[in-house]
Formats: structure tokens, C-alpha cells, sequence
């Protein structure tokens, strides 16, 4: 397959996340995926409901994250295009989305690869993707071990849910385990990780976000039927694999780099500095304020989704 077919597929599978907008050559080459954790630690008893976090963009905001390591690995390799450094400013990032860059914008030139020179075939232009990648999630680690803050109220929900024994738990994402799990050491902990019932990464399934397949596995994992899981979730991309899961969403709108968030019974937060679609109409159960997320008003809580005697999740007010 070319390069630019092989590099455009990759952006298409990887559509949860904005964290590839390079080829991925090595996409192809993982390894077979791994069984989702559940927790030992966990106190979850006879499980009414789950509630089921994505990671990127609804428990830390990682798109400028993600903007500022890419930037790192560029200057790290001193990359350019037409003689100008190759640098994503803001406004780019957001358009950039999925689409693959090099794709519509040329190759760049790096005095450590090649000779200076432009890759001269798929081969090399491989190699040069790789070596990013791998630069960029260097970066990305220490940017987030330095930086990354929990969004407004999730760790506050999350903490409401573990705490109550009818409530399993469990995280969700699209990401690669490599990211992922620097993100929720650093931001969610080592010792809440351990108290939930289900952690799911990328990695761990073999039909990436809009394919409902993560959101069906945990909710095995947990033991419940979609109807009783709520996924707290923020693209589009996500929504639409609460929603082919038959699970109630809910969307939580973040910040100028959040899209959206969604879930089983799907929360929904829309980017102020893009186009939002309707996520109702998508599916979603609620849509949160862009800027004050689960904190709202109206402030949602375990309490609130979950009333104690009911049959299904209550996004009553929300």
C-alpha cells in the first residue's frame, strides 16, 4: 500500500484521538491486544450501574499537550519545509484533527536523516514517522508528568462513584498504553487506578472508537447491560461508540481543544473554538457547559445519575 493510503488509514483508525495526525507505519505491527484489567483492590459489589470514563480530553485535556510534544520532536529533529521550521500553532492544531499532515503539506527535511535530504521512498518516509513518533512520545510524558491537570469535576465524580459499592467503574480510552498510562498515573493515581473495576486502552482492542467493541468489553467486564452504563465521553467519534453500544451518552464540552465528551447514557462538552455537531440528535443523553464540565451548574453526580430504586440512569436536570 503506499504511503499516503497506508498513512491515511491509520489517521481513520485512529479517529478517537487527535494524538496521530502523523502516518502511523507501525500501526500494523502491534502486537495481539491484551485482556482488560479489572482491579483488586475494587469494593464493587453486585454491580446496578457502571459509569465508564474516556481518558483524552474528559479526565485531562491533552490536545495542547499533544500540540506542544509534537512541536518538541520537530525542533528536536530540526525539521523544516521550504527552509521554515515546522511548528503546529493553536489555531492549526484544531484544524489538523485526523487528517494526516505530511500527506497535504510535503515531506520536511532534517539534517539528521538522509543527508538533509527528502525521503526518497516509503521506506524512508517510515523511518522519519517513527523516529517523530517515538521523539514525540518522549516528550509527551514529561510534558504531562510537569503539567497535566485533572478537568473540572471528574476526579470528583470518579471519587463518588468508587465509593459507592453498586457503582463498578472503569476507564475507557482510545489512546495507546504507552500515553494512556502516563495521563492516569500522573493525573488519576496509582491508588484510585487500583479501586476501579475495568482500565481499557487502545492497545487492548482490535476495532478502535466509533466501533462500540471497548464500550461492549467492559461492560462484559462489569457485568452489566448497556442500559446500565453511563460513558462520559467528549468527540463525536467516542458518542458514536456509547451510542453502537446501546449505552446511554452523556457529552462534557472542556476547552478551546475539547470536541466533545460522551457516554453509554452520553455527556456531551463541545469545543467553543470549533464547529460542534448536535449531539442530541447523535444520541447523547445530556450536553454539559463547555467550559465548567461536570462541575456545571448543573453540577452532575453520582447521586444524580444513579438514584437509589431506579432501573435506569436519570439524567433528570441535566
Amino acid at each position: 500500500m503506499p504511503a499516503a493510503a497506508a498513512a491515511a488509514a491509520a489517521a481513520s483508525a485512529s479517529a478517537a484521538s487527535r494524538a496521530a495526525p502523523l502516518s502511523t507505519p507501525r500501526a500494523s505491527r502491534r502486537a495481539a491486544p491484551r485482556a482488560a484489567a479489572r482491579c483488586a483492590a475494587s469494593n464493587t459489589t453486585n454491580a446496578r450501574f457502571a459509569l465508564l470514563f474516556d481518558c483524552d480530553g474528559v479526565i485531562v485535556e491533552t490536545e495542547e499537550l499533544h500540540r506542544r510534544a509534537y512541536n518538541a520532536s520537530f525542533e528536536h529533529y530540526e525539521l523544516t519545509i521550504d527552509g521554515v521550521p515546522l511548528s503546529w500553532s493553536v489555531e492549526y492544531y484544531d484544524v489538523l484533527a485526523n487528517t494526516w499532515h505530511f500527506g497535504k503539506n510535503g515531506w520536511p527535511k532534517s539534517p539528521r536523516f538522509f543527508s538533509g535530504a527528502l525521503p526518497a521512498c516509503e521506506d524512508d518516509e517510515n523511518a522519519l514517522v517513527d523516529a517523530l513518533q517515538d521523539k514525540k512520545t518522549e516528550f509527551y510524558k514529561k510534558i504531562v508528568e510537569e503539567t497535566a491537570e485533572a478537568r473540572p469535576g471528574v476526579l470528583r465524580l470518579m471519587d463518588e462513584a468508587i465509593a459507592d459499592p453498586s457503582i463498578a467503574v472503569g476507564i475507557c480510552s482510545a489512546a495507546t498504553k504507552a500515553g494512556f498510562e502516563k495521563v492516569v498515573n500522573s493525573v488519576v493515581g496509582p491508588e484510585r487506578l487500583s479501586k476501579l473495576d475495568v482500565i481499557m486502552a487502545g492497545d487492548d482492542v482490535t476495532r478502535k472508537k466509533p466501533d462500540p467493541l471497548i464500550y461492549n468489553l467492559a461492560r462484559e467486564k462489569v457485568g452489566l447491560p448497556a442500559s446500565k452504563c453511563v460513558v462520559v465521553e467528549d468527540s463525536l467519534v467516542g458518542l458514536r461508540a456509547a451510542v453502537g453500544a446501546d449505552m446511554p451518552a452523556r457529552s462534557v464540552h472542556w476547552s478551546p481543544y475539547d470536541r466533545v465528551r460522551a457516554a453509554h447514557a452520553c455527556l456531551i462538552t463541545p469545543c467553543p473554538s470549533s464547529d460542534v455537531p448536535d449531539f442530541k440528535k447523535e444520541g447523547a443523553m445530556a450536553v454539559c457547559d463547555d467550559r465548567k464540565g461536570l462541575e456545571g451548574p448543573p453540577r452532575v453526580t453520582v447521586k444524580g445519575l444513579f438514584p437509589e430504586g431506579a432501573e435506569s440512569p436519570s439524567f433528570e436536570g441535566l
